[in-house]
């Protein structure tokens, strides 16, 4: 046990290790072919030979979409990414953009023409559906697999999800009916039966009624609930599907989603979004880390101690324990607990925290610096069978931006990055860098977004000097994949 923890903590610098502790090939055959195969995203229109040049680690080109081709992305939304300094063979980061067309699956009319104007946000002129729009990044750790196939196919999930209440978001006055069923004597929204049957309900009576009363809930919820479910129904698919293509690894997942006039930005991992809004910063995410979820990793393992592998302990402490301490006192904490206590040391307290490490350097039983993200089925404790996955959420943290109740000027954006970009630039940098670009241009330049991404991938790149990559001021450089979405706000609602 000692000897395999201390090979963990030295693999702590490196991230993730793919490999023996990683199964990443549970079926044991070295002839499954990834369902999709690696690429850098299609909207950048590259060619074979710029497709090369992208993947060199030493001259780390930034790649925008297009180039020289004049192929803007709808909203004339800005991207850029490079790849990282040799991290990992491949850049793990996938990015993709889209218009989604959701149909309902009752359409009052399938036959009604279907319309998209510039927005992407128009009802078909028979009321069955709606669009919205979708960006998403997804950084990948011990493979690209599970970052390629969620960049093609989340989308879709949330649009599958969003069928079911087209026609309730399309109606702003009826309520969501509790139950979605053919069945003729389903209860609707407002307790009664549905109308073939009204003539034979009856309300209920006053002893009844109190176990009848319903919740309110916001179209807002509903949508929520679909981006959820989606996530969730993301990372079964990779699980379901990993023993029959080749899907490495995992990946963290930033999604912004514009439908009917909101921004809902789902983050499950430590990518990171932020507004900018006439120069001020607002959050639209928070990163999920070992530390920012340290009480719910430990509450399960409080829970199910055998997912421990009676190797490790939920509780941390401010260091390792030596076995001639014990009977000592020494501060600790558990999930119950933000403050620290004292308790006297036992046999059990030698194990290896779950929890292990500081700040970037902080990981899951000492392989996984991330707590929230899809893929990882197959991920275990180096040289172990202890599986990771139990304490890994797919679930994302939903934040919802009203763009309608605000006046946006031309240089009102959202920034969304992996943490290539975050771990080496403040908001801050990252908003006064935006705001000099922005207002260099030409108000209706539709490059300038771009341009904007540009700028900030090269601010956390550096330059290479002296054998690295190192920033104005002289400190390191990000060495991760970088990517970057700068998205303008301004005449979208």
């Amino acid at each position: 046990m000692i000897s395999r923890m201390k090979t963990a903590v030295a693999q702590l610098v490196g991230g993730v290790a793919s490999g023996a502790g990683h199964g990443s090939n549970p079926g044991g055959s070295a002839e499954r072919c990834a369902r999709y195969p690696y690429s850098r995203p299609p909207f950048l229109l590259l060619s074979p030979d710029e497709a090369q040049r992208a993947a060199d680690h030493n001259s780390r080109p930034i790649l925008v979409p297009g180039q020289g081709r004049k192929k803007l992305l709808p909203w004339d939304a800005g991207y850029a990414e490079v790849i990282n300094a040799g991290k990992s063979p491949l850049n793990e980061d996938q990015a993709t953009r889209e218009v989604v067309v959701v149909e309902s699956r009752n359409p009052r009319n399938s036959t009604g023409p279907k319309t998209i104007n510039e927005d992407g946000d128009n009802i078909d002129k028979e009321g069955n559906g709606f669009t919205f729009h979708y960006w998403a990044l997804f950084d990948g750790h011990a493979g690209t697999g599970a970052a390629v196939m969620a960049s093609r196919l989340l989308h879709l999930h949330i649009c599958e999800q969003l069928r079911d209440i087209v026609n309730i978001l399309q109606d702003s006055d009826v309520p969501p009916p509790i139950c979605l069923s053919s069945d003729p004597e389903a209860v609707t929204a407002d307790g009664a039966k549905s109308h073939e049957h009204q003539g034979d309900w009856e309300p209920p009576t006053d002893s009844e009624s109190r176990f009848l009363l319903e919740k309110e809930i916001s179209h807002e919820y509903l949508v929520i609930g679909a981006i959820e479910n989606a996530f969730k129904q993301m990372d079964k698919q990779i699980e379901r599907e990993r023993s029959s293509y080749c899907i490495l690894g995992g990946c963290c997942a930033l999604a912004v989603i514009y439908l009917l006039g909101k921004i809902y930005v789902a983050n499950a991992g430590d990518s990171r979004a932020i507004l900018i809004r006439n120069g001020e910063i607002i959050p639209l995410s928070n990163e999920f880390t070992p530390e920012s979820e340290r009480q719910r990793l430990q509450y399960l393992g409080y829970l199910q101690p055998h997912l421990l592998g009676n190797e490790f302990t939920h509780l941390e402490f401010p260091r390792r324990i030596q076995h001639r301490e014990i009977g000592r006192k020494m501060l600790f904490r558990d999930y119950s607990m933000t403050g620290w206590a004292y308790k006297t040391i036992e046999e059990d307290d030698l194990k290896f925290p779950l929890v292990y490490g500081e700040g970037k350097k902080a990981r899951v039983m000492a392989t996984i610096g991330v707590t929230r993200g899809l893929g990882d089925h197959d991920l275990k404790v180096h040289y172990s069978n202890i599986h990771i996955k139990p304490f890994l959420s797919c679930m994302p943290e939903v934040k919802v931006y009203d763009v309608k109740k605000y006046e946006h000027g031309v240089d009102d954006v959202i920034v969304m990055g992996t943490d290539g970009l975050w771990d080496v630039v403040s908001d801050r940098e990252v908003a006064d860098t935006v705001i000099r670009v922005l207002s260099s241009c030409d108000p209706d330049d539709p490059n300038r977004f771009t341009l904007a991404a540009q700028d900030l991938v090269m601010k956390s790149r550096g330059v290479l000097k002296d054998h690295g990559w190192r920033l104005s001021n002289d400190k390191l450089g990000s060495g991760d994949d970088i990517s970057i979405f700068v998205i303008p706000l301004y005449g979208q609602t």
